[in-house]
């Protein structure tokens, strides 16, 4: 029996039968698409892809700007900037010729949520909570925190730049989501943190008794004092004057993370869920893809990273292990022999990861594909993510 021959796509790599192609390029030209959002687990490579997006976008025509969560910093060195902070940096040598723009940020966690504070207080109210040890404490390191002052950042910048309202300095924003093992955690993590900052056990708890919660102040008292014993006093103090100067500046946490929620969900966002060609990483994508249709989240496709190349030739893996037998009985030294079982190494990785993509698209029909094969080195300039962008077209 002959066995079915894996097919070769353009970019050299194995496709897999039954999977529909993603068109990175008409997502990145149409002016309707306004957020990329890159997705996947950690190490699946969202930093190199989100920049090489960007990248390719910017030289096409958009005004874009990609902001990072990467506590590695590779999109700073990969773009030629010193370093990332807060506000969005020009990156130079971006092909002008289509009159595009492209700038890049990293989310600086505690600098966002001093922004919040800063816009919504007055000068004396906002130094007060500055200071506050468990607002610094929760500002930066707070399980959540960063998650939240990305879909915040995420929010300022659409509001800033976007056609209602803004100032248009941007029309495409490429977010490269916080590194995770928890697969949605920034998409969760925002109302754990807003419920949390919102709850209403907390504000009771804190509050002075009056009227009919003096009937329940000697259960709050027990818990007060159980918290003192815990935390210590002077904890349990910071925290109930931080609730106290929070409750009359931000006007409810769960509000700004609903809008931009909502923003998620609007036509003009596009999810991009990126992994590696891996069992592993194919089933954390496809837990990503099950659960942003179940939010409604607006997904364009799946991007599968570092795929193995395929080598040149026609001869299949087990064909090549037949010549390769046969060469070495006749001559146990021969290079050709050697070389037939490399090939034949390589083929069965190639056909191994395209049976996994194939077993996903079988299961995720819906899901447009692009798949880059790996690179010889690592990305580390401008070259690099263009080689990257026009792979991640096709080109």
């Amino acid at each position: 029996m002959t066995k079915a021959r894996t097919r070769v796509g353009p970019s050299g790599t194995a496709s897999a039968p039954g999977a529909r192609a993603l068109d990175v390029d008409a997502l990145i030209d149409d002016q309707a698409t306004r957020i990329i959002v890159c997705c996947g687990s950690g190490g699946v490579g969202k930093t190199t892809t989100s920049a090489a997006l960007a990248l390719r976008a910017a030289e096409r025509g958009r005004k874009v700007v990609v902001l990072t969560i990467d506590p590695a910093r590779r999109l700073a060195q990969s773009m030629g900037i010193e370093a990332l902070d807060n506000t969005p940096r020009p990156v130079s040598d971006v092909d002008p010729a289509a009159g595009g723009k492209l700038d890049a940020m990293m989310l600086d966690m505690k600098r966002t949520f001093d922004e919040v504070v800063e816009s919504q207080a007055s000068p004396e109210k906002a130094k007060q909570i500055l200071e506050n040890p468990f607002y610094i404490a929760l500002s930066s390191s707070f399980a959540g925190t960063q998650e939240y002052m990305a879909m915040e950042k995420l929010g300022q910048i659409h509001a800033q730049s976007g056609p209602e309202g803004g100032d248009g300095t941007y029309d495409l924003i490429v977010v490269d989501t916080p590194p995770s093992r928890s697969a949605l955690d920034f998409l969760d993590a925002p109302e754990r943190l807003s419920s949390f900052l919102d709850g209403r056990f907390i504000r009771l708890m804190l509050a002075p008794a009056r009227g009919p919660a003096k009937l329940m102040t000697a259960g709050f008292g027990i818990i007060t004092n159980a918290l003192t014993k815990i935390l210590g006093g002077q904890v349990l103090g910071d925290l109930q004057t931080f609730v106290a100067a929070l409750d009359t500046v931000f006007g409810g946490f769960r509000q700004r993370a609903q809008k931009t929620y909502a923003l998620l969900q609007h036509d003009g966002t596009a999810f991009l869920v990126v992994a590696a060609p891996e069992p592993d990483a194919l089933r954390e994508a496809a837990y990503f893809v099950e659960r942003l249709s179940e939010d409604r989240m607006p997904l364009a496709g799946l991007i599968v990273n570092r795929a193995s190349p395929a080598p040149s030739g026609d001869l299949s893996a087990d064909e090549s292990m037949t010549a390769a037998e046969r060469l070495r009985r006749e001559d146990p030294s021969s290079l050709t022999a050697g070389m037939l079982r490399l090939h034949a190494d390589q083929m069965r990785m190639v056909e191994r990861e395209a049976r996994l993509r194939e077993r996903f698209a079988t299961a995720h029909p819906q899901v447009a594909t692009a798949v880059v094969p790996a690179l010889a080195g690592d990305v580390h300039d401008l070259a690099g993510l263009r080689r990257v962008g026009e792979l991640l077209a096709g080109s």
